[in-house]
């Protein structure tokens, strides 16, 4: 055979493109080497057209017998990862990969979650250890307790949380009682971001007039929060 007819052999065999998701994951979604083999010959077949090959065509391409491509396939099946579904116009029955994608991005939604727990346990760590630092000493059992309700029942970002806290040391009003109203106020006004929280706070800082300034130049003026 000369090779430009080779080449044109193996151009007309045509090209699987497997997705790099589902060979990094296939260990997650509880599949062995073989099984998944199984499944990239019958997503191959797919693409070529052929929606339900045979256990003998599978086989054919393998070094396993039709038997042991039949039992993954119902492994794969019992697993979720495969359907065998029936077209509605055809009436010919064909593989469903579908579930299989549904698993991926079950994973991905499942590892995004993860990401984000994980970054709001470390923003919580992080704002305890702020805290502690502008109050000089560690947070009382109360005080713990206040600072999770701010985050877990009134939905404070730790941001806002923190934004309050600068309000409280620039003011000189450093207590958790001062903290809390500022961001009860911030909540009704409905600021929910840093932002808009340094905004309110230079606003409310800006002193009346110029002679207020020249009377207390090296003086921090402050907004009482819990004259509101």
């Amino acid at each position: 055979m000369k090779e430009k007819e080779i080449l044109i052999n193996w151009m007309e065999e045509g090209m699987t493109s497997i997705p790099n998701v589902l060979l990094k994951n296939y260990r997650r979604l509880q599949l062995n080497e073989t099984e998944m083999m199984v499944l990239l010959h019958i997503y191959s077949f797919s693409q070529k057209g052929i929606s339900f090959p045979s256990f003998e065509d599978l086989s054919g391409l393998m070094t396993i017998s039709s038997s042991d491509c039949a039992a993954c396939v119902k492994k794969m099946i019992q697993k979720q990862v495969i359907t065998i579904e029936q077209g509605e116009q055809t009436g010919y029955e064909f593989y469903s990969l579908t579930p299989l994608w549904n698993k991926i991005a079950a994973l991905f939604e499942s590892d995004a979650r993860g990401e984000s727990l994980q970054q709001a346990m470390t923003e919580e760590k992080d704002l305890y250890s702020l805290f502690e630092e502008e109050f000089g000493r560690p947070l009382s059992a109360i005080e713990c307790e206040t600072l999770a309700l701010w985050i877990d029942q009134d939905q404070h970002d730790p941001a806002v949380i923190k934004a309050a806290l600068r309000e409280a040391v620039l003011s000189m009003k450093l207590n958790f009682r001062y903290i809390d109203r500022i961001l009860f106020e911030w909540k009704k006004q409905g600021i929910k971001t840093v932002e808009q929280a340094r905004e309110q706070g230079r606003k409310f800082r800006k002193p009346a007039n110029t002679e207020q300034v020249s009377r207390s130049e090296n003086a921090v003026p402050f907004y009482n929060w819990l004259e509101q």
